[in-house]
């Protein structure tokens, strides 16, 4: 393993202990999911986030590498939008 790729390792060890990971689908939309689907997948995916021992360093993570879909850390795509001060249309 290389000292880049054990950095990067490093850098994700958190997201081993997300609660996200038995249900990953939960926290992504697949394009063809009506809105309806969409607000009920994202506001289950925030209420486990709300208990997730690690709910800080996904935002963290996401905000700081301006992740553009799913929800992390409790926050939705528009939540990132609105926080990074973009408006996301669609």
């Amino acid at each position: 393993m290389t000292t880049a790729t054990r950095r990067i390792d490093e850098g994700w060890a958190w997201a081993e202990h997300g609660m996200c990971q038995d249900v990953p689908d939960l926290f992504y939309n697949a394009e063809n999911e009506s809105k309806s689907l969409r607000r009920r997948k994202e506001t289950a995916a925030k209420k486990l986030c709300a208990q997730c021992p690690v709910i800080e360093q996904c935002r963290a993570h996401a905000v700081a590498h301006r992740e553009l879909y799913g929800v992390w850390g409790g926050m939705s795509e528009a939540d990132r939008h609105r926080l990074a001060g973009r408006v996301r249309t669609g």
